[in-house]
């Protein structure tokens, strides 16, 4: 028998594939970095959005006014914070899919403040579960994750090199970590964002719901205000554009794979229209082993967009700071069909002309500086908004 489900929006009885595309899509933390740009590629397409988002990350506001701008009443702005079950509620009633990236997104903030943390991530991904489990429509949700889960990969056995860290297995220097390495929570945000990603996982099993999980690497492009702990690639551009100074914890030898923000929006719209077939899985997401850069590599590659380096300063390793992280995203592109089509070198070239274009002095002090976590608040791994400093990890 099939399930058919009411469309409040319409006042009809719609079939679940029918209001997923006719109601909103629902973006929490859409003011963010990530959200916005997945929104723009949306409301490209004909789709209605709502913003949930508190705006308490600097420089969210920028992003919905060039929202707005562009696309008019075909984005809504809902402010609210995902700690406000009721108002949860109310917004994941009228969507048909969910896009759920509204977090505390900095290990930093994690260790100063981790009830925050905890409520944020944890309870709030647990509001939107419930909101959507006890709904008329049950719209699909992928939520984001993030590569702390796997905790500090201590027993990955390193070469150090001039520039930096090399595994030792060839085969993960090759492909990079999957999914099948054990979790191992590290740090306060990882333990909460680590609890949600197993209630977006479990509540698939246990209610049935289409869920699926991104384990994200670093995510960055335009719209990013980058700060000292999170965002780092747009926050080394920030600071060499700026002529300011800038700080390395560790030896800067660390590496990450790095993925433009547009290959990551073209992840989000595969998994919501496959979402019948990976739904309860998770998925690492990132640049892959052909897109990796060390702080010291980036540093480089900005001399010579720039003309120099920022000059540097090096400070003691922080707190679940993983020496060598890359993603092996071989499981969802099987399952989609996606791949990575951005290089190091465009991508971060894209960034930096984009950064050049619109800074301003208030764009200035704000994507430079930490702003503390408000009453309400809103990465997404940037990675999103909800406190300080939100977005992408």
């Amino acid at each position: 028998m099939i399930s058919r489900d009411r469309d409040v929006t319409a006042g009809v009885v719609a079939e679940p594939e029918v209001a997923s595309r006719t109601r909103p899509v629902l973006i929490t933390g859409g003011a963010g970095f990530i959200g916005c740009n997945l929104a723009h590629r949306l409301l490209r397409e004909g789709r209605r959005v709502i913003l949930f988002d508190n705006l308490s990350r600097s420089g969210v506001e920028q992003n919905v006014r060039w929202l707005r701008d562009t696309h008019g009443d075909a984005v809504e702005l809902c402010i609210g914070d995902v700690r406000d079950a009721e108002a949860v509620r109310r917004v994941v009633a009228r969507a048909g899919q969910v896009f759920h990236f509204a977090a505390q997104v900095a290990v930093t903030t994690s260790l100063d403040d981790p009830a925050h943390d905890f409520t944020v991530n944890a309870r709030g991904t647990l509001n939107v579960l419930e909101a959507i489990r006890t709904a008329d429509y049950r719209p699909p949700l992928v939520f984001t994750s993030t590569n702390k889960v796997y905790g500090g990969l201590d027993d990955v056995s390193l070469v150090e090199n001039a520039a930096r860290y090399t595994p030792q297995s060839e085969a993960i220097a090759s492909l990079g970590i999957s999914e099948a390495r054990r979790l191992d929570f590290h740090s306060p945000y990882g333990c909460s964002k680590g609890t949600a990603d197993q209630y977006v996982l479990d509540y698939a099993r246990s209610f049935g719901l289409k869920t699926a999980v991104f384990r994200m690497s670093c995510i960055y492009g335009p719209h990013q205000f980058g700060t000292e702990d999170q965002g780092w690639v747009a926050h080394f551009l920030i600071r060499a554009i700026d002529e300011q100074p800038l700080v390395l914890y560790g030896d800067g030898k660390q590496v990450r794979d790095i993925l433009f923000v547009e290959d990551l929006v073209d992840a989000f719209v595969r998994a919501q229209k496959t979402i019948a077939s990976i739904a309860g899985q998770a998925f690492n997401i990132g640049g892959g082993a052909s897109r990796t850069i060390s702080l010291l590599e980036l540093l480089d590659l900005i001399a010579d967009l720039h003309g120099q380096r920022p000059e540097v300063a090096f400070q003691n390793w922080r707190t679940g700071d993983q020496r060598y992280y890359v993603s092996d995203t071989a499981k969802f592109s099987a399952a989609t069909g996606w791949r990575q089509t951005v290089s190091v070198e465009d991508g971060v070239r894209r960034l930096y002309d984009w950064l050049k274009e619109s800074r301003t002095d208030v764009g200035r002090t704000r994507s430079t500086t930490r702003r503390r976590h408000v009453l309400v608040d809103p990465l997404s791994d940037d990675s999103t908004v909800l406190s300080t400093p939100g977005g992408a990890q």
